[in-house]
């Protein structure tokens, strides 16, 4: 394959004249990514930036073979649990508030959006079966349209009904991780889960300092 030994061989060149001794290192193995960061499974693929108009970030399952690119971010060990509150409106009212903008798109990231998210903290097993059993309808309701991207799916305008009211099934269940009261909108959620932040980040807190007392004379 000339074509590929080629482009094996412009690698090698580009790694050879490095100032960097750890590539130039790397250019005995042009064959092989220089990082390699993927886990040898299968993994949950969150794109780092998704439309702002769009009900809910298009989050997914890939194999093992499929490498990410820079432009996403992944989650090794999911479960069709993590799936299914990553991919829900709680999560959404999370990811409007805290996420960053290009343009008017989200720019999700780990350090600030997935890392400070706060999880249901107690869930009990039917609670956790019932996530699981909606988000996977919502990956059945995807696997009904072959012939759509997940960018046509999710489009507002054009979203399947089937993908509706299975990701509406799949938002009950994962409201009632959180509490067995309903939200009525989303600005009760966010409200619910900087609540919880708080809770959560108190005990990482340095006390407070006691100012000194000021004696006065007279």
């Amino acid at each position: 394959m000339p074509e590929i030994k080629k482009r094996v061989e412009l690698v090698q060149e580009f790694r050879l004249k490095s100032k960097r001794p750890a590539t130039r290192e790397l250019a005995a193995v042009p064959t092989r990514f220089a990082f390699v960061s993927h886990p040898n499974k299968d993994y949950l693929l969150v794109p780092s930036v998704s439309s702002g108009r769009r009900p809910y970030i298009q989050i997914g399952f890939e194999s093992a073979e499929v490498i990410a690119s820079n432009l996403c971010l992944i989650v090794p060990d999911a479960t069709l649990y993590h799936f299914g509150v990553l991919s829900s409106t709680m999560h959404m009212a999370w990811v409007k508030q805290v996420c960053g903008r290009l343009k008017s798109d989200y720019r999700y990231s780990g350090s600030t959006v997935y890392n400070n998210f706060p999880w249901p903290q107690t869930p009990s097993a039917k609670q956790r079966a019932a996530v699981e059993a909606a988000a996977q309808a919502v990956l059945d309701a995807r696997k009904a349209f072959p012939d759509a991207t997940l960018a046509d799916l999710y489009d507002p305008l054009a979203m399947p009904p089937a993908l509706v009211k299975a990701h509406a099934a799949l938002d009950r269940a994962v409201d009632l991780c959180y509490r067995p009261q309903p939200f009525e909108n989303d600005r009760q959620r966010v409200e619910y889960l900087f609540f919880l932040y708080e809770k959560l980040t108190a005990p990482l807190m340095p006390p407070a300092k006691k100012g000194r007392r000021k004696t006065h004379l007279n």
